[in-house]
């Protein structure tokens, strides 16, 4: 595989698992301030006034009362409707939570006899790790009388990291431990950048040919 073959791979990046709900406020009798600064439905500021008001003013505009600050002196409680509000919160949040991504360390194991065609395959799922944001381990791991040639891991994971060399940062370069060496790296902060401009320059060198 050559190396500018890499950038065709294309994948999702990965999401969060989690799926937080937004708080809920306190709403109408809920409320348990006894006076409250109170917004009308428009943004008008109507000052501080006793709850029962407030709450009358809710009830005559058929809307609910909620404490959206609830931590001022005194709360800020405002006109709106509850329903709505709630729904737009939430969509704000799920949206937040796509544009998420947790960093998870992906491992890749080779042998210090791998030969060519498996660390080709194994490099492009290393590729499809890092285009998702996460760092990757390359791990050589060594068998019987394979530890009298750990030159051999660490030529095989040199050859690994020059590559890679222009989308990724070595966080932590080849060192041995036991039976295995290892190194860890992390995607470029300007992977995406890098990717996106091989493949314009890839298609302007597809139309020149035709």
């Amino acid at each position: 595989m050559k190396k500018e073959d890499f950038i065709s791979i294309r994948i999702r990046r990965g999401q969060a698992k989690t799926k937080p709900k937004p708080p809920k406020e306190r709403i109408n009798r809920q409320i348990q301030a006894k006076k409250v600064r109170l917004i009308s439905q428009e943004g008008k500021q109507i000052g501080i006034v006793p709850l029962s008001k407030a709450l009358h003013a809710a009830g005559e505009a058929r809307l609910d009362l909620v404490e959206v600050s609830p931590n001022a002196n005194p709360p800020v409680c405002k006109i709106l409707d509850f329903g709505a509000y709630y729904y737009k919160k939430e969509r704000k949040m799920r949206e937040a939570r796509k544009k998420q991504h947790i960093v998870q360390t992906k491992e890749i194991k080779f042998t210090p006899t791998t030969e060519e065609h498996d660390l080709n395959f194994k490099l492009n799922h290393a590729i499809k790790f890092l285009k998702q944001h996460n760092k990757v381990k390359f791990t050589v791991r060594f068998r019987g009388r394979q530890l009298a040639h750990k030159d051999l891991g660490y030529n095989l994971l040199n050859t690994v990291l020059d590559y890679l060399d222009e989308i990724i940062e070595i966080d932590s370069k080849p060192k041995s431990e036991g039976r295995t060496i290892s190194t860890i790296v992390s995607p470029t902060k300007d992977i995406d950048n890098i990717i996106e401009d091989f493949n314009k320059e890839k298609e302007d060198e597809k139309i020149l040919e035709e």
